[in-house]
């Protein structure tokens, strides 16, 4: 695939937030972004070039995703194409739960339009990463920052945002080995009983009006799911061990970070303890993992200057 170079600005580089999805019973609806972030760098060339996360060499699968979110920029945009060379490294671990696949996708949009003179506005650029991810929950708040509620309306994306505290720590233990997403959305079965469905539309709708009021310690014993994590545990199975770990330790709450294989605990005091009891539970049956202590990214998607 050849590109004509016609851009005027000859580099640009943005910076994208992780986000942790569906916060329990929020099923492809909640999401928060994080600070833990991935930096997409594009710069004008001949030819369309990708390159890995680690700097190495894009596989087939990078180079597609890449190529898909370039010819969808330009499609959208009606603009003309032209030749990139395109960078993504960072710290947002891969297949992780943790939105890596936006990373991409959302860093090279972003990134296009920044490089064309802005041919798309914000609604424009969340209707286009969705159509790539296939639901907006991760993609609206890695573009907007903060925890958004969101969903798809009529053929476009409706969202509400709101800015999270930095005394919320989120508590993200990450295991050694990955889930793919697809794997863990055919596990999910095609009809749920009424009861589990209203379940869960209770908490998403308490969990809401509590981001959105900062009444916080109402959270607690809000993330019971009913819908998928209960199904994704063939592929999770310290799943339930491990968030009960964390609360124990003196977490709110936990949850499955969007389709894992990253857990999540969310504390307002004791956050080491909940990482360290979180890690504890996985070291038991001699899995490594990686923990991490977080706050919401309330920025969203920027451009990262000299």
């Amino acid at each position: 695939m050849q590109y004509r170079v016609s851009v005027r600005k000859p580099s640009v580089t943005v910076r994208v937030p992780a986000t942790t999805a569906n916060l329990g019973p929020g099923f492809d609806t909640l999401g928060i972004a994080l600070k833990l972030h991935n930096q997409v760098s594009i710069r004008e060339t001949d030819t369309l070039t990708v390159e890995r996360i680690d700097g190495q060499k894009g596989s087939a699968s990078a180079n597609a995703m890449a190529r898909e979110a370039v010819d969808a920029f330009f499609r959208r945009s009606k603009g003309k194409p032209h030749g990139l060379q395109i960078e993504v490294k960072g710290d947002v671990p891969v297949s992780s739960g943790l939105g890596s696949s936006v990373t991409v996708r959302l860093g090279i949009v972003f990134a296009l339009n920044e490089l064309n003179d802005r041919p798309l506005g914000d609604t424009e650029l969340l209707d286009l990463v969705t159509a790539l991810e296939h639901h907006p929950d991760n993609a609206a708040p890695a573009l907007f920052g903060g925890f958004v509620v969101s969903a798809m309306i009529n053929g476009t994306v409706r969202y509400r945002r709101f800015n999270v505290p930095p005394a919320l720590k989120f508590v993200v233990c990450v295991p050694e080995y990955e889930v793919s997403t697809e794997k863990a959305r055919a596990l999910l079965p095609k009809m749920v009983p009424l009861r589990d469905a209203v379940e869960n539309l209770n908490r998403v709708a308490l969990i809401t009006s509590i981001f959105a009021t900062g009444d916080y310690s109402l959270l607690r014993g809000l993330f019971d799911d009913k819908l998928h994590q209960p199904y994704r545990k063939k592929l999770i199975p310290m799943l339930d061990e491990v968030i009960a770990g964390g609360v124990e330790a003196g977490a709110l709450a936990g949850w499955l970070s969007g389709s894992g294989a990253s857990i999540m605990c969310l504390a307002e005091q004791k956050e080491k303890a909940v990482a360290e009891a979180m890690a504890n539970v996985f070291a038991k049956q001699q899995i490594r993992c990686e923990t991490h202590i977080l706050i919401a990214d309330n920025d969203g998607t920027r451009v990262k200057r000299a």
